[in-house]
């Protein structure tokens, strides 16, 4: 059984700096995509990055491209967002998500508030 735990969030001023983690346990890490997402209060939930599975490839949304950035550590099973001059829109909780082969698979997310 795969599961999934994000840690790391938590409340920032505007231009502040948060790091994501997401803890990968069950399965085969390093064969799976991996990617971050996140849900605002009354929006759709969105895709906020990728990462192919060893590592050499990302892609972000338009939304935080040079602003965050998405890792992988296979050895510890662990996928981070890091996230530099937050906005207030950034404000969301983020999910980590597991991608085919082996499952697609979501983690329980973690609330970033972004507020003066």
């Amino acid at each position: 059984q795969v599961q999934l735990v994000e840690s790391g969030g938590g409340l920032v001023q505007p231009g502040g700096s948060l790091r994501l983690s997401c803890a990968a346990s069950g399965g085969i890490f390093r064969i799976a995509p991996m990617g971050w997402y996140r849900q605002a209060p009354g929006k759709q939930r969105e895709w906020v990055a990728v990462i192919t599975s060893g590592g050499r490839s990302t892609n972000y949304a338009d939304s935080v491209k040079g602003r965050f950035t998405i890792s992988r550590d296979n050895a510890k099973n662990t996928v981070y967002l890091q996230m530099d001059s937050l906005k207030t829109e950034d404000t969301a909780v983020y999910y980590c998500k597991r991608n085919p082969p082996g499952g697609s698979y979501w983690g329980q997310g973690t609330q970033v508030t972004v507020s003066s």
